[in-house]
This record gives structure tokens, sequence and C-alpha cells, in this order.
């Protein structure tokens, strides 16, 4: 079974940053929104897979991350983690993927997500008291 590792990078504006996959009928979902990350390579664990994966895609180099959750999907075991960051992303040039956008709580619960995704998100904003105290 594939193991994947992604990542909720959450604003001060309690906002979701989702990436437009690529439109190419050779890869899963294509055009669909999606959180970053990608499967495990080798002998990597989740967390190095995720730092490779955020500095592959987005060209940013992340250490303040934490676990939210394991969750075995149909097609894969998936790792999120999530950090909080307010990055500017007119500044991020993507090396997968068509663009980057901030999302709500219920703009991302409203848009159909790649690889299952809605529960994740839901999940998350339900399991984060901490992130309603900022708001």
């Amino acid at each position: 079974m594939a193991v994947g590792a992604s990542l909720l990078i959450i604003n001060r504006d309690r906002e979701i940053l989702l990436l437009l996959r690529d439109d190419k009928p050779q890869i899963k979902y294509p055009g669909m929104w999606d959180i970053p990350g990608g499967n495990l390579e080798g002998d990597e664990t989740p967390a190095e897979c995720i730092r490779r994966e955020i500095e592959e895609e987005l060209g940013l180099a992340i250490s303040n991350y934490e676990l939210f959750q394991v969750k075995r999907f149909p097609d894969r075991l998936e790792y999120t983690f999530w950090m909080e960051a307010d990055l500017d992303i007119a500044g991020i040039t993507l090396t997968e993927g068509q663009k980057l956008a901030w999302f709500s709580e219920e703009q991302a619960a409203s848009t159909e997500l790649a690889f299952g995704f809605n529960a994740t998100i839901s999940a998350f904003f339900e399991k984060a008291p901490f992130l309603s105290r900022r708001k």
C-alpha cells in the first residue's frame, strides 16, 4: 500500500493553502484542488517526505510543522501534517500544479478536493479549537 504525506498550511485568517493540480490526463485527479504533498520514496519517513515534497513543489524549506493525523484511505496510508504560515503565494514559483490559493474553511468544504481530502480538512477544523481563538 502506498504511503503519502500532506501538509495543511493555515494562515492567520484561518485559511488553508490549496494547490490546483496540473490538468494532465496521465495524473490522478487532474485539474482538481489538493493539499500539497506526495508519496514516500525509498526509506524516507513521512516527516522527511513532506519536507522534500514542499521543497520540490513550492520551493520552501519547512521545519515548524506537526503531525495532525494518520488516516487509512482505500488506496494509501496518509500522514497529514500542519503548520501556521502567512505565505505570500504570489512570490512562490510552482514546479508542480497550476496555482496556489487560500481557501476559507467554507470554501474548502464546498470544493471537491483530490484524494478525498475534504474529510481531512473538515476534521482538522473540528479538532483544532485553538484556531478559532485567533479569529
